[in-house]
């Protein structure tokens, strides 16, 4: 599966500009819908559980008759792309960053979510949880170090592992009540902003990963379940290894920090 360097935001872009924008254009499950939104979350939801697909693959999932695949597949095709007839102008889906053309596909075009996309149907399209594991495995390449992962982190996690719905809202992305903890959960979300500062407009795919799977494990921290990720954590070495710089990262920062203000004199 191709993966290429696409330039996004971080996570706090993804909260501040792209969600919200997206629950305007496209709007939730829950909500009465108009049926260009309705289309967009079906296009959404067929990439979350199939995958790369072409126009025409979102399109057989529809119906298995021929003349409503093609006006289906126009709608979807519009839809990505979006419109310029009529003197008139839209974005499409992919404009929203929310689903990637994928390179190489000749030819026919195929395309897939986005770490964006999928965030946001974790969030708005309310999936099951079967669906979640089915794109999990259809999305690995994606994020290896939890969806490559997800069979052993259900078995240590349960139910726990569908925490990343949860994530998925950016409820607790800088939330101060995590101060409130005995563990370093708050010192290391933050550390989290701290260390992709500098990436609010531009990060590639692959760092955004890296972002999202530190979020995902620090979160574990919460409601003291420090245990399951000591379990996580012990269970691979290299997961271990690459959590553990991070954390002693956060450690370092918060030492330097320290010891400034502790120098710092006012009077």
């Amino acid at each position: 599966m191709p993966l290429y360097n696409q330039a996004y935001g971080n996570l706090m872009s993804y909260k501040v500009y792209v969600r919200p924008a997206a629950h305007s254009m496209y709007g939730y499950t829950i909500q009465r819908k108009s049926k260009h939104q309705q289309n967009a979350l079906d296009l959404l939801q067929t990439l979350f559980v199939n995958g790369s697909c072409t126009t025409w693959e979102m399109a057989k999932n529809k119906s298995h008759k021929i003349t409503i695949i093609r006006n289906q597949e126009k709608i979807f095709r519009r839809l990505l792309v979006g419109r310029t007839d009529r003197a008139r102008y839209s974005g499409g889906i992919l404009d929203s960053g929310l689903v990637v053309k994928e390179k190489h596909t000749k030819p026919y075009s195929r395309y897939r979510l986005s770490l964006y996309g999928i965030l946001y149907c974790l969030d708005t399209t309310y999936p099951r949880k079967k669906d979640i594991d089915v794109m999990t495995s259809k999305y690995a390449f994606l994020l290896p170090k939890i969806f490559g992962r997800w069979k052993e982190l259900k078995s240590i996690l349960g139910s726990d592992v569908y925490n990343l719905q949860i994530l998925a809202k950016t409820i607790y992305l800088n939330n101060l009540k995590m101060a409130r903890t005995d563990n370093p959960l708050y010192e290391l979300m933050s550390f989290i902003h701290i260390k992709y500062r500098r990436n609010f407009e531009s990060i590639s795919e692959v760092e955004l990963a890296e972002q999202i799977s530190y979020w995902f494990y620090t979160f574990l921290l919460y409601r003291d379940k420090s245990q399951k990720l000591k379990n996580i954590l012990a269970s691979d070495a290299h997961l271990q290894k690459w959590y553990m710089d991070f954390f002693n990262q956060a450690k370092n920062y918060y030492i330097q920090r320290l010891h400034t203000i502790k120098n710092f004199d006012l009077v």
